[in-house]
């Protein structure tokens, strides 16, 4: 019974001596929620002035919450005089091996970190990469983004490649240009073509005069001279202006008898006076 006694009497000392820690403790838990509270309110609402995306919005401020609510714990607990070396060792070491074991996923989470922050692309863009990835972008998400491509088909690429690709935007353009490479037979008159050519262009009003329409020798081929054609139109008319475009280039060709060769192999038999197996040339 003493020492029972004894036990008591030492614990009901302990909890004497702690009680001032612990109620300073709650009460610095009490204002501290009231306080992360205010801090985050102030926040949300500056970005809401300064119209910051929505999607960073939600990830920096879930991300504030739990860095603020971990820095009020750590404070509460120290105060009440619960050692927090351990508890933050084991927090690092916990930490550190979940790091390890999502490497790609934490290089994906930064990825879309930067993508948020630079925003070389926002939702309704319609962007390619040189890692493969085109579409028009769907959701950012954290991990992955979400295209669809030209055909229907929703596309996921991880944000970590995606970020360190080069990013092609169409849609950060007013305007764009096409371009063609057309050949044309070795008796044809480069002028009267070039003239044909810049005749069915300037028809179009979706072609634009500025930057004007350019139509040059680009090489001499085998079997062709061949015809850069250059055009700018807006970037929503690029594509019926592009397709509709060459067919009236060829039309018009085809009109004023101006042909397109196609690469041709001119073969000769040669025989052999002394009645030896013929030979075949190709030029």
């Amino acid at each position: 019974m003493n020492r029972l006694e004894t036990s008591l009497d030492t614990l009901l000392e302990v909890v004497l001596l702690k009680v001032p820690s612990i109620i300073t403790g709650i009460i610095i838990l009490i204002i501290g929620s009231y306080l992360v509270k205010f801090l985050l309110n102030l926040i949300s609402r500056r970005f809401e002035k300064r119209h910051v995306d929505l999607s960073i919005r939600g990830f920096v401020m879930s991300i504030l919450r739990v860095v603020f609510y971990a820095l009020l714990f750590l404070t509460v607990a120290s105060t009440m005089g619960i050692q927090t070396t351990s508890f933050i060792a084991a927090l690092s070491a916990f930490g550190l091996a979940a790091g390890l074991a999502l490497q790609g996923s934490l290089s994906n989470f930064a990825g879309g970190v930067l993508i948020l922050l630079f925003r070389p692309f926002e939702v309704g863009d319609y962007m390619s990469s040189n890692n493969g990835t085109s579409g028009t972008v769907e959701r950012i998400d954290i991990l992955y983004t979400t295209l669809i491509s030209g055909d229907g088909v929703r596309v996921f690429s991880p944000n970590g490649p995606l970020a360190n690709s080069v990013i092609q935007n169409f849609t950060k353009i007013t305007n764009r240009r096409f371009e063609y490479t057309v050949g044309i037979s070795y008796d044809a008159n480069i002028k009267e073509a070039r003239e044909i050519i810049m005749n069915v262009l300037h028809a179009d009003p979706r072609v634009l005069k500025t930057p004007a329409v350019e139509v040059f020798v680009k090489g001499l081929g085998d079997s062709s001279v061949n015809l850069t054609i250059r055009a700018w139109t807006k970037k929503e008319d690029f594509w019926p202006a592009n397709n509709e475009n060459q067919e009236a280039i060829k039309i018009a060709l085809d009109k004023n008898n101006i042909s397109i060769p196609y690469p041709q192999t001119e073969m000769r038999i040669i025989s052999d006076p002394n009645g030896g197996q013929d030979r075949i040339m190709k030029s």
